[in-house]
């Protein structure tokens, strides 16, 4: 039995709908096409289905579009419109219109930086979104996560593991207090949901030092490749995870 799913597959009166599955997603982040090819081509090679949250147009979305293991969710930006800045909508609605219109298909929403607020639920609705993954909680707290209806009928899907968050735990206070994400999925039965970023996989980022002073380089993939750190970053756990397959 294929222990990948696709989010949209969620149904919180089903248990048998996430129970011992793994839920994979990316979100793109604007990546260079070059940098998400390579995420592409992994998970392909996989044979696994993922969901993938889009914050562009790109001619890869239709290579996404033609595998049916793959799904695409929208990943709306409203950090230019909280400092006031209109270039990506005049409000919140609009910040989602421009974005469901380069997938009108999506079905699930991660905002980016995890921005939510009851009046965007609101607006995720009126676009026929149907899950919601904007709820982070940390593996290392042990919770049984399971999905819960909304008060206006979305499913909210809680994930428990972020390769950039994983990044920022290790290297502040918090030692080595987010597990590995095999390691979650081994000793855990609730949902567990995984997000990855290609520019971390591309990168195999294992701090956010080299991610910052390469940012200058992230349109830049020949370069950039120079870079990739050499030993166990974010690149080797997506391998680890897709070797659970």
């Amino acid at each position: 039995m294929n222990k990948f799913k696709k989010i949209s597959t969620i149904k919180v009166d089903d248990d048998t709908s996430w129970k011992n599955s793994i839920f994979l997603t990316f979100d793109i982040d604007w990546a260079h096409d070059d940098v998400l090819m390579h995420t592409i081509e992994l998970v392909e090679k996989a044979d696994v289905a993922a969901t993938w949250y889009v914050t562009h147009d790109t001619p890869l979305l239709k290579r996404l579009r033609q595998n049916p293991k793959f799904e695409l969710g929208i990943h709306p930006n409203f950090n230019f419109l909280l400092e006031g800045d209109a270039r990506n909508g005049k409000n919140a609605y609009e910040v989602v219109a421009r974005i469901v219109e380069v997938v009108p298909e999506a079905k699930s929403v991660r905002s980016h930086h995890m921005t939510q607020s009851s009046s965007l639920l609101e607006i995720f609705k009126k676009f026929d979104l149907t899950h919601d993954v904007n709820h982070f909680i940390p593996n290392n707290l042990r919770f049984e996560l399971r999905p819960w209806f909304l008060w206006n009928g979305l499913i909210r899907v809680p994930y428990s593991w972020e390769d950039d968050i994983h990044m920022l735990y290790e290297s502040r206070l918090f030692q080595n207090s987010q597990r590995e994400p095999d390691k979650l999925i081994l000793n855990e039965s609730g949902l567990k949901v995984f997000d990855f970023h290609p520019i971390h996989i591309f990168m195999n980022t294992e701090s956010f030092d080299r991610y910052e002073r390469t940012r200058p380089l992230h349109q830049n993939s020949t370069d950039l490749i120079k870079h990739r750190f050499d030993g166990y970053g974010t690149h080797s756990r997506l391998i680890k995870l897709l070797m659970l397959e």
